[in-house]
């Protein structure tokens, strides 16, 4: 990780994305207005001094609501992400040891990633209904098997290696090894895949968003202003600036902090 962040790609990368976290953790302090709060008189006005990004058509300051829908995504992030992985690596390490479960689990798997990942949404939201609770359900969902085969492949060449071998002769159980041999000689493709998997989870709450099975209104999101703004793109352009913005930069850092990862360890 050091490797990694001392790297040009690295420092723009941490750069980028803290910048988008201090946003999202300072947003009340930062909005001029509640993110549903109504501003009499200020109906789609474009940027100005007192709307840095403008109005929505119900009079809604646009800047207020990109901070807030900041949060939304980051809780996506930086929650869904790493607890999808967690349960992952927890299941394919557990799992991988014993053959009949390995079979089992990875055909679950299969299963799981048959699916595209916007018809497992619209199945979620049909049972469960639309919110912040079923993205984050759906990028677990969808990370588990992400994570679980990567560690099922480290654990299959791991467990072959001499000093394995050697720790089962001297009697030590497969949770010693896990815990000692397979986990830490995987973290290495794990933390590659995890900022990727973050990048992918900023689209996956953006397109749900999108097609109104995610965040319901009032409240805001990304992908909820970018809706707004395409149905309103002609009449009033500036409002997918600033979302749009927020969007690229934050899945950009994540992508430059995944390829200097990557080229950390090629190293």
């Amino acid at each position: 990780m050091r490797a990694a962040l001392a790297t040009p790609k690295g420092v723009a990368g941490l750069v980028l994305v803290g910048g988008i976290v201090l946003l999202g953790v300072l947003g009340p302090l930062l909005a001029p207005y509640s993110p549903t709060q109504q501003v009499p008189g200020a109906n789609l006005v474009g940027p100005s001094a007192a709307h840095w990004l403008g109005t929505d058509d119900v009079n809604r300051d646009v800047l207020s609501r990109t901070l807030a829908g900041i949060r939304v995504d980051l809780l996506v992030v930086f929650l869904a992400v790493p607890a999808g992985a967690a349960l992952g690596m927890l299941v394919g390490l557990v799992t991988s040891w014993w053959k009949v479960t390995d079979v089992l689990t990875q055909r679950v798997f299969d299963l799981v990633l048959a699916f595209p990942t916007l018809i497992l949404a619209i199945a979620l939201a049909a049972v469960i209904g639309p919110g912040t609770t079923t993205i984050v359900l759906v990028v677990v969902a969808i990370e588990v098997p992400v994570f679980g085969r990567l560690v099922r492949t480290s654990l299959r060449t791991v467990r072959e290696m001499p000093y394995v071998e050697a720790a089962q002769v001297v009697g030590a159980r497969p949770w010693w090894l896990l815990r000692r041999h397979v986990l830490p000689n995987s973290l290495e493709p794990l933390t590659v895949q995890l900022a990727l998997s973050m990048s992918v989870a900023v689209f996956i709450e953006g397109a749900m968003s999108f097609l109104g099975i995610g965040v319901k209104a009032p409240d805001p999101s990304l992908g909820s202003l970018l809706k707004d703004g395409t149905r309103l793109m002609y009449d009033a352009p500036f409002l997918s600036l600033g979302p749009l913005l927020v969007v690229v930069l934050l899945v950009l850092g994540l992508l430059l902090l995944a390829q200097s990862l990557s080229e950390a360890h090629r190293d």
